[in-house]
């Protein structure tokens, strides 16, 4: 029996049956200004959605029960199935039916920035499940460089219903892709892939091959088919291996075991073996690693993505609890230090925000042929790794500091309920998926040796030149060390640098005036990388009063 010793009181209530959207204006500008003809009534429909309390349920569950590999059936016989929780299907069936997968390549202009936000959106309420969502959307393109297959599968890729039965392809309503690149030995080094790739023949597929090799991490064991990589007689290629093969048996692909990780525990990640599989050439022998680089653009773009969207939810949740927690006599919002660390933590995500939905705007333009100086290409090429590398690098600091907000409720979890733990478990994977701050810093360097390279770079910063002599003197400063070139020793230095001058150009352009202002004198002028650190002076009402969700009643 309840003893009844005390009362609870002063604890803020859960941060749920919310519009994720109507209370984002940060998310809400960044949408006029990449794509102002977009109608955002379809986002209000995923913000409300994902911003309720049974979805965070759904979220909640799905984490709480993760998969479980079914290696063998009762009677002893390899079956190799992963069992989820019918939260995870909810959750997947949901992401699917507002067209965060496949949908936006078959659509016109504006689908992959509509797509972006949405994206955001769900990464609010549970992001493990978006890993497979994620991989589908970054194959579509990929399979185009063998026709028949695209032919077999683009509806099914693209069609908006989830169908989670291990059937065969064309007796699903709906089909899911996963990826298998890195081993064992290599990581991110792919050349040193030791899997082999024997010719078998050719069929209506094309040219057959029989894959025999490990791979060390095939995220989302579940999906219906997916690519690989595969040393064959040309050098390290690109393959389509599906999980059932068109005759309906089951391909020749064992799980070892699923990963215990660190976050993402609501999504499968496995390591399997390939027994002479049967998988088809996707393009063209020896180009594999190209293949590759061009599927982890976009994903790359979702990592970004998804740690922004990770960064308003922590936010949210920073936020929400500080306006109803007291402490020393007044709410914790009322308290200055406080409120210097919740307004820069608010200019963190919104500029996050703002960078992440420029690069999604470059990928929709350069993808869909509005892109006739090819400025869109050449800003693709830099954004990506400077987005991927600077938002997710952000993102374990951000979520530290959302989580000191709470105190140790959010710290706890207690049966999947602590959110912010789960979010900040959550932030270091966008980080270390599709290469790790090393490669995102090398790549960055590879793509300021394109000769547009420079000329993009200071037609983006134009806005910036505008607003003062000491914001242009740091542009030209930066502009000319591009043209000089960089060490690769200083490549993070140059990395930070550059992202930090375009999310100052582009919150000049979308965001309000206390905003940029806050975000240039911390972030450019004093260079501070630790939060709470807003100089005197900085309007940190105004920051925290655009920040702020709103409840719906």
């Amino acid at each position: 029996m309840n003893p009844g010793t005390h009362e609870v009181f002063n604890q803020s209530t859960p941060f749920s049956d919310v519009n994720l959207l109507a209370g984002n204006p940060a998310l809400a500008d960044a949408l006029r200004f990449n794509h102002p003809q977009l109608d955002l009534t379809a986002l209000h429909a995923v913000g409300a959605e994902t911003g309720s309390a049974a979805m965070q349920r759904h979220a909640r569950l799905a984490n709480a029960f993760p998969p479980q590999l079914r290696s063998h059936d009762r009677f002893g016989q390899r079956i190799d199935q992963v069992e989820f929780h019918p939260s995870y299907h909810h959750l997947l069936r949901a992401a699917l039916r507002h067209r965060l997968h496949a949908t936006p390549w078959t659509a016109g202009t504006g689908a992959h920035i509509e797509r972006a936000a949405a994206f955001m959106l769900f990464t609010e309420c549970e992001p493990s499940v978006l890993c497979p969502v994620s991989m589908t959307y970054a194959v579509m393109p990929a399979l185009r460089a063998n026709a028949a297959i695209h032919s077999a599968w683009a509806p099914g890729l693209a069609s908006p219903r989830y169908d989670g039965r291990f059937l065969p392809h064309d007796r699903k309503t709906g089909l899911m892709m996963g990826m298998g690149m890195t081993e064992k030995q290599g990581g991110s080094d792919v050349r040193a892939n030791t899997t082999r790739a024997d010719h078998d023949g050719d069929d209506a597929w094309g040219r057959r091959y029989r894959i025999s090799g490990h791979k060390w991490f095939l995220s989302a064991p579940m999906c219906d088919a997916f690519l690989i990589l595969a040393q064959a007689a040309g050098g390290l290629s690109c393959f389509f291996l599906p999980r059932l093969l068109p005759d309906g048996t089951v391909n020749a692909i064992a799980i070892q075991r699923l990963k215990h990780k660190l976050g993402n525990h609501a999504n499968a990640s496995s390591e399997v073996e390939f027994a002479a599989a049967a998988a088809w050439l996707v393009g063209d022998q020896g180009r594999g690693v190209a293949q590759i680089l061009a599927m982890g653009a976009i994903t790359r773009l979702d990592c970004a993505l998804g740690s922004a969207g990770l960064m308003r939810h922590a936010l949210s949740l920073a936020l929400h609890h500080a306006g109803q927690r007291q402490a020393f006599g007044r709410r914790l919002c009322e308290q200055p230090l406080m409120r210097n660390v919740l307004a820069d933590l608010a200019l963190e995500s919104e500029a996050a925000t703002a960078l992440a939905l420029r690069l999604a705007r470059a990928v929709d333009r350069s993808e869909n042929g509005d892109d006739a100086d090819g400025h869109e290409a050449a800003i693709r090429r830099l954004l990506t790794p400077l987005a991927k590398f600077w938002i997710c690098k952000r993102g374990s600091h951000f979520a530290q500091e959302a989580m000191e907000c709470l105190g140790g409720n959010g710290y706890v979890e207690e049966q999947g309920e602590g959110v912010m733990a789960r979010i900040y478990r959550e932030m270091p994977l966008n980080s270390i998926w599709e290469g790790a701050g090393n490669i995102m810093a090398l790549d960055l360097l590879r793509a300021l040796r394109h000769a547009d390279a420079a000329g993009a770079l200071a037609h983006e910063l134009a806005p910036l030149c505008a607003s003062g002599s000491h914001l242009a003197a740091r542009v030209h400063a930066a502009l000319h060390d591009v043209d000089g070139g960089c060490d690769e020793a200083q490549a993070r230095t140059l990395a930070r640098r550059l992202a930090l001058l375009l999310q100052a150009a582009l919150l000049r352009q979308h965001a309000t005036d206390a905003v940029f202002d806050a975000f240039t004198r911390s972030r450019i002028d004093a260079a501070n990388d630790v939060f709470g650190l807003l100089p005197a002076g900085v309007d940190l009402a105004a920051i925290i009063a655009r920040a702020a969700p709103q409840t719906v009643d």
